[in-house]
């Protein structure tokens, strides 16, 4: 893989002459959002939803789900390693346990805690789009979707394919990756196998990462039968990834984790059903000491056994929703003991269109039951106007709930992290009021919205004299922010270019709350996100993604760069990725530097 002296001349020479990406004909107003119990259009979709589209992802500078996410206003990526091996996601301020991650509909949280949340993450290659809903979402997806929630929906073969790419990068960066995919009479089958390793940025954060990934489709003489199944495995050196340099240990952490879940559809008359089940499993090794096992071992496997039924059903007087889904969790641990729950969620909600569905109401509800916690409700209700075709306001207010992850009750690492068995679930009460306008040529969007949460969970030290952190609930936090996107096509030289321009602003108010140190909620919200990306053509062949982000936070503040060439050739495509060009130094986790200018060069060949 090593073709480094290959591609650096052609990076260096094609960098400053301007890059493209072929134009690929879509239609956002026309996509059906899924993540939701009553598919609607884009178009009419009252909440606050971003698309990244195919083409999006691959006009973008990033090369792995993790660094595409950060350069989206409002996401907040806080990052432990490079490549997507460990990154919490956290929206308008919330933190990395109260943001939902589903695949194709599938839910993916782990009840061990919201650290593996992205163990699991699918390459770019599979994936057709990203749905990205902020504000409570719990009246849709139940508990854990606090702040939003984010469905990756992956990719249907629609040709027979097989393409081949390897990947060479800075600290002796390593990937290679086969996706194919073939169309039957009565079928389709996708499948993809990639790995990736390095020897680390800097000490003890070396990592070898391998992932598999399948999606069949069965066409039956009634109704598609839908698999997926992916398996992601991963090793790694954690370098203060939990601990701090203070206390001079030599983390390692392994994790698998796997995901398969079947699904279909069925319509009749006016009924349009879908059952799904699934089987989601994690487990980690995490070491404290990389050479000594027996110093300190945490070993957790944790399982997840689930079944949906979601319906809709249209008549004279709109579109009612319903679903229920039903999980059996497990936990085995030496460190947190073996844990289960049963969780039962049920959700109702009724679209009414008025004024030939210029005006339209959402009231909702969703009932959920823990068996450790008991029944909580989650209200909510959505409000849309469409003034005319490029304009549309809408108005959200809904509650959220989050049960503590069993890290939070359970951990126990004498003299550092302590859990608490008595913890009350997180509650908060949100609202978000904009707009979209979309002229084809020029789109833009804002909202403005506000969240009162209460009983939110961290660890902390009350006191100087405190020997650990312990995980409690803090009082009430209220947020607001203001959110703005918008998109700007041009044209050169005859070619399409295209910029994305974003921009979130989050403020928190802490009320009375003392105490001496916190792990994740205080002082750590980013204030001003500022995201900018340019995708612009200027040769048939070639294209050019550049990536800007600022970020401030409480406690510090800094600007990333990146940018991206590509050359396209008929089954051919070369690229150069420059991360961080202006050699900021910088931290998303404290102790944890991010690395200073960094290459990445790929050959992919598809037929």
């Amino acid at each position: 893989m090593n073709f480094t002296k290959l591609l650096l001349p052609l990076f260096i020479f094609f960098i400053f002459k301007g890059f493209s990406q072929k134009e690929h004909k879509e239609n956002l107003q026309e996509v059906i959002i899924t993540s939701s119990r009553i598919e609607v259009p884009f178009s009419k979709i009252s909440k606050k939803i971003t698309i990244i589209s195919t083409k999006d992802i691959a006009q973008t500078t990033a090369s792995n789900l993790t660094d595409l996410l950060q350069n989206i206003e409002g996401i907040d990526v806080v990052k432990r390693g490079v490549n997507g091996m460990q990154a919490d996601i956290k929206l308008r301020g919330g933190n990395f346990q109260q943001t939902l991650i589903l695949i194709d509909g599938f839910k993916v949280e782990d009840p061990q805690t919201g650290h593996h949340t992205m163990n699991m993450m699918i390459p770019l290659e599979n994936i057709e789009r990203i749905e990205i809903i902020k504000g409570a979402a719990a009246r849709i997806f139940g508990q854990n979707a606090f702040t939003g929630a984010i469905n990756i929906v992956t990719k249907k073969t629609i040709r027979n394919q097989l393409s081949l790419k390897a990947v060479y990068g800075s600290y002796a960066y390593q990937k290679g990756s086969v996706v194919a995919s073939k169309k039957f009479e009565k079928g389709t089958v996708f499948a993809h196998f990639s790995q990736q390793k390095s020897e680390g940025y800097r000490e003890n954060t070396d990592f070898i990462n391998t992932n598999y990934f399948i999606k069949s489709s069965i066409h039956t003489k009634n109704k598609p039968i839908n698999l997926i199944a992916t398996y992601s495995e991963r090793e790694f050196g954690a370098q203060y990834f939990y601990t701090s340099p203070a206390s001079n240990f030599n983390e390692y952490e392994e994790t698998q984790a796997s995901l398969v879940g079947l699904s279909t559809q069925y319509i009749l008359n006016n009924f349009l059903i879908k059952p799904k089940v699934y089987w989601k499993r994690n487990q980690d090794v995490f070491l404290l000491k990389r050479n000594d096992p027996t110093f300190s071992k945490n070993h957790n496997i944790s399982n997840k056994i689930g079944a949906e039924l979601n319906t809709s059903y249209k008549s004279a007087y709109g579109t009612t929703g319903i679903g229920v889904d039903v999980a059996k969790v497990s936990l085995a641990s030496n460190n947190l003991g073996n844990q289960d729950r049963m969780m039962l969620n049920a959700f109702f909600e009724h679209r009414f269109s008025l004024e030939n569905d210029k005006l339209n109401f959402t009231p909702g509800v969703a009932l959920s039951y823990f068996s450790d916690f008991g029944s909580n409700y989650f209200p909510g209700l959505d409000v849309g106007f469409i003034a005319n075709e490029h304009l549309r306001f809408y108005w959200n207010i809904g509650s959220s709930y989050r049960v503590p992850t069993y890290t939070e009750m359970y951990i126990n690492i004498p003299n550092f992290l302590q859990g608490n068995a008595n913890l009350k679930p997180e509650k908060a009460f949100t609202q978000d009021l904009g707009f979209s306008y979309d002229a084809h040529t020029f789109r833009i969007s804002a909202s403005v919205f506000y969240r009162n949460s209460n009983q939110l969970i961290d660890y902390v030290k009350q006191t100087s004299a405190s020997p650990f952190y312990k995980a409690e609930n803090l009082r009430n936090i209220n947020t607001k922010g203001f959110e703005l996107h918008t998109k700007i096509p041009f044209t050169i030289k005859h070619y399409k270019q295209q910029l994305h321009l974003g921009y979130t602003f989050l403020e928190d108010d802490y009320g009375a709350i003392s105490v001496f140190k916190s792990r994740y909620l205080l002082n750590n919200t980013i204030k001003h996100h500022f995201t900018a990306n340019v995708n612009t053509q200027f040769f048939k062949y070639v294209s050019q993604s550049i990536s800007y982000r600022y970020i401030e936070r409480p406690i510090n503040k800094y600007h990333v760069l990146d940018a991206k060439l590509k050359i396209s050739f008929k089954a051919f495509e070369l690229y150069g990725l420059v991360n961080n060009i202006l050699n900021e130094i910088y931290y998303e986790k404290q102790f944890i530097p991010m690395p200073k200018s960094n290459f990445e060069f790929g050959l992919k060949y598809g037929f």
